[in-house]
């Protein structure tokens, strides 16, 4: 298994899209290229249809010697919604960040194993981790508008990136991606932070597909909202599937039930050894990975089905 360097100690990176920068060959992969299938894994028959847009492979996240996460190897689909679920300290949040380096951003981070978007390696040493972020925006747990107006918040990732068409078609668009246009469609110059927590948080979505990505990763988005602010987010979710490929952190099992196609069940063990040899202390670990009807009617894991029926975490 590969291992990396913590990221504080990289060079900083070309400006290049992954895939892409001297030193690559003719016939090595780009985002958008048709995946293989990796060598040495079998196929699943209920999934090998699907498109991969992430293989993970192997991945741990440390911080310093301790382990948050170990291990984990599973795929993402297109345009399907995958939850991640589990106990608090299980390591979902920090997988989450892998997806899009948010994670570089911890200097005592390290990352092994691989990491494969499209069949290319996120952390290989042409890929520009900016934009990464653009190609895979990411939507946290706690509303955080900038301290701008409603049309500013929106078009401020389309300008940084200088993309090219009319700003107020491009703003108008994403607000209506994120069921918010026809609320705030009379009032684009009012700050965003006067808005409730619900269209707040539909805002950050805004401004999240304003760059037109591929994928849009989220961290607990409903977890600080009222039942009906996080009613409407499902229902923008659901509807956001037709045209992005969705990762959410949850700890609600009825919204991952609801919303999800496919469902990864993490779980905390003790016994995992830290890089001395010696106890590791908590890591987290993948359990279960399935369609989300049967992690939620026939799971195969006994501590899956524990954690479904609510007998422990």
């Amino acid at each position: 298994m590969k291992t990396r360097p913590p990221q504080h100690t990289q060079q900083p990176q070309p400006t290049q899209p992954p895939g892409s920068g001297t030193g690559r060959t003719a016939g090595d992969p780009v985002p958008g290229d048709p995946v293989p299938r990796p060598a040495g894994r079998p196929a699943d028959p209920e999934t090998e249809h699907r498109e991969k847009v992430f293989e993970l492979k192997e991945v741990s996240v440390s911080y310093g010697k301790a382990r948050a996460v170990a291990d984990v190897s599973l795929d993402f689909f297109r345009q399907h919604i995958t939850a991640l679920i589990g106990p608090s300290g299980c390591g979902k949040s920090t997988l989450l960040r892998c997806l899009n380096r948010m994670n570089d951003l911890i200097p005592a981070a390290r990352i092994d194993g691989e990491v494969l978007y499209h069949g290319t390696d996120l952390y290989g040493p042409h890929v520009d981790p900016v934009q990464v972020r653009r190609l895979i925006g990411m939507v946290f747990q706690k509303p955080n508008p900038f301290p701008k107006s409603i049309y500013d918040n929106v078009a401020f990732g389309p300008r940084t990136l200088r993309m090219e068409g009319s700003m107020d078609d491009i703003v108008e668009q994403a607000l209506r991606g994120a069921a918010l246009w026809d609320e705030v469609k009379d009032k684009l110059k009012e700050s965003g932070l006067a808005l409730s927590g619900g269209q707040q948080q539909r805002l950050c979505i805004a401004r999240a597909i304003a760059v037109r990505p591929e994928v849009l990763l989220m961290d607990e988005p409903c977890s600080a909202l009222d039942p009906v602010a996080t009613l409407k987010i499902e229902d923008l979710i659901q509807q956001l599937r037709s045209e992005y490929t969705i990762v959410i952190v949850t700890h609600n099992m009825q919204q991952a039930a609801r919303v999800s196609d496919m469902t990864a069940f993490f779980s905390v063990r003790d016994d995992i050894p830290g890089e001395d040899g010696n106890g590791g202390g908590r890591c987290g670990e993948l359990v279960e990975y399935a369609d989300t009807a049967r992690i939620f009617s026939t799971p195969a894991e006994r501590r899956t089905e524990d954690y479904v029926s609510g007998r422990f975490g």
